[in-house]
């Protein structure tokens, strides 16, 4: 059964695309962050990405109003009680997760399912902070939300046939292909692709080339649309950094220790294009 409306925590970049999405295929939204300007800003980067879509003629702008329509926003947690799915798009950061989860759990009515956009930690950990494990999974957007068409599933040890079930038919409603990964650290995407770029940072590190030549490189020496360092910087530093901490510490394998100097640009708060300096420098930031 599909939800009548979704709750969304966080209206970063990962959070507003997932609003976006869900509002596209006509389900109501409701997108929760604690600052009233990042929803703000999230609105308006949904709105700017809708603009993008309506000059390549995929959408209109009746369909945008629409769209629009159908997000409402908030700063308290306690307007998802009417939500019947939540999908989390905060902080990769445990603690808070674990607290977040709590709180929802507390909130949201018991038939609603909670969802993690997390795209590292363990969702068997975050499920056992609420009362209802059988009803959370992962759900990993990948980003820009609207563009992308994987989502990984994630059944953490709790979760039910039935809400994973669920958590499937949604991403498919959304038109994204669902791709089911074991609740290990990183799951597939990060498993793979966060020990490339740290590797790429250990190359600029070691001094074996350049940052441009290091992108140039791997761009037309495995057709990869963009560089690993480019990558790096559009995802978030920190973001990385979180990541690769997670692999390190849930592995156990120093393969997945992080450069240091991948920790000194987020020391530095270089944390890629939010910050408007990570690897490259960014105009207007």
């Amino acid at each position: 059964m599909l939800p009548h409306r979704v709750g969304v925590l966080g209206a970063g970049q990962m959070g507003n695309g997932i609003a976006q999405v869900v509002a596209s295929f006509g389900i109501e939204v409701k997108m929760v962050d604690i600052a009233q300007g990042a929803l703000d800003k999230g609105i308006a980067t949904i709105s700017s990405s809708c603009d993008r879509l309506i000059k390549k003629e995929a959408l209109t702008e009746a369909k945008k109003k629409e769209l629009l329509a159908l997000v409402t926003t908030s700063t308290q947690l306690a307007d998802f009680r009417d939500c019947d799915f939540v999908v989390e798009a905060i902080a990769e950061n445990i603690d808070l997760k674990l607290k977040t989860f709590k709180e929802l759990d507390q909130i949201c009515k018991p038939s609603a399912i909670l969802c993690s956009n997390t795209s590292s930690i363990s969702i068997t950990k975050i499920a056992a902070a609420t009362k209802r494990p059988e009803k959370v999974a992962g759900m990993h957007f990948m980003n820009p939300v609207p563009l992308m068409k994987l989502v990984e599933g994630i059944r953490g040890l709790q979760t039910s046939d039935d809400t994973f079930a669920q958590v499937a038919a949604l991403a498919e409603k959304l038109g994204k292909t669902f791709v089911e990964v074991k609740d290990m650290p990183g799951f597939a995407v990060n498993r793979i692709l966060m020990p490339m770029i740290n590797e790429a940072v250990y190359t600029l590190h070691e001094g074996i080339a350049s940052v441009g030549d290091i992108d140039q490189a791997m761009k037309l020496g495995t057709n990869q649309p963009m560089g690993p360092l480019t990558l790096a910087d559009f995802i978030g530093l920190d973001t990385c950094l979180a990541i690769m901490n997670v692999l390190h510490d849930g592995l156990g394998d120093t393969k997945y220790r992080p450069c240091p100097l991948l920790v000194k640009y987020v020391e530095a708060g270089w944390l890629g294009r939010k910050t408007g300096r990570g690897f490259y420098t960014y105009e207007g930031k």
